[in-house]
């Protein structure tokens, strides 16, 4: 008796994504690897020359889109940018944010509002941009950048971790609503990553990460992003989680 296996795995050839926060770090990362895979990646960033020269060196299936996610009206108009660029949008990666550490009674309120306002309120409007998009055409991917934070309490890091803990409301609850409509939505939730995120960390903590091995390449990260996105259509990778080796969580 034969049995059809259906595909593990699917094509990203032919496919659109757009990534915020794509100038650097993970973004950056997550941008060249489904280049790689065959996708035509947006990359979306505030900072617009250093995106036109990384777009340049990227080649012909990367498209810059200069794009400030703390200004409402330009993430309400983000959807017809890309479409201007691509004519089309697959992929959705919702990974620009804001790191903060340190102890609460020492912390500025003014920069938790703009931790708090990219990694939540920027980060969801910017799915509400594209979700109609993707319910229409009855299919697509939204992926956050999450972070373990986002599952475990981290003692030096309350407000980043209260970020995530939203994100990850987010993620489980509009995956559900919208699941129906062939659209998934899920987090990919890294431990520590060599990326500017970390420049708050106290130079002794950061060394010590280092040092034992307990920080990941933003490269990893991407190859996790890709697996996610390339599972067959009737599978979501709801959360993923990745840590160093090293870390005891």
């Amino acid at each position: 008796m034969n049995h059809t296996v259906p595909s593990m795995n699917t094509s990203l050839t032919g496919k659109v994504a757009a990534i915020t926060g794509a100038a650097s770090g993970i973004g950056l990362a997550c941008a060249k690897t489904l280049l790689s895979a065959g996708a035509k990646v947006v990359l979306v960033d505030r900072e617009g020359e250093k995106l036109k020269k990384i777009v340049a060196e990227l080649g012909d299936n990367a498209f810059a889109l200069k794009i400030d996610l703390m200004r409402p009206e330009e993430v309400d108009n983000m959807l017809s940018g890309i479409l201007e660029l691509t004519g089309r949008l697959d992929i959705f990666h919702a990974n620009a944010g804001a790191y903060i550490g340190g102890l609460v009674e020492e912390g500025d309120p003014d920069v938790w509002d703009r931790v708090l306002h990219l990694n939540i309120n920027a980060a969801f409007r910017c799915v509400r941009a594209v979700l109609p998009h993707m319910i229409a055409q009855k299919s697509g991917d939204v992926i956050f950048t999450s972070s373990i934070a986002g599952v475990v309490p981290v003692v030096w890091e309350p407000i980043y971790t209260a970020s995530k803990f939203a994100v990850q409301a987010f993620v489980h609850s509009t995956r559900r609503q919208v699941a129906k409509h062939g659209v998934r939505v899920g987090a990919v939730l890294p431990g520590p990553v060599v990326t500017a995120l970390l420049n708050d960390w106290p130079k002794a903590k950061l060394d010590e990460a280092l040092a034992n091995g307990s920080l990941m390449q933003p490269e990893e990260v991407a190859e996790s992003v890709l697996f996610m996105l390339t599972r067959a259509r009737n599978v979501t990778v709801r959360d993923l989680v990745i840590l160093p080796n090293s870390i005891d969580l």
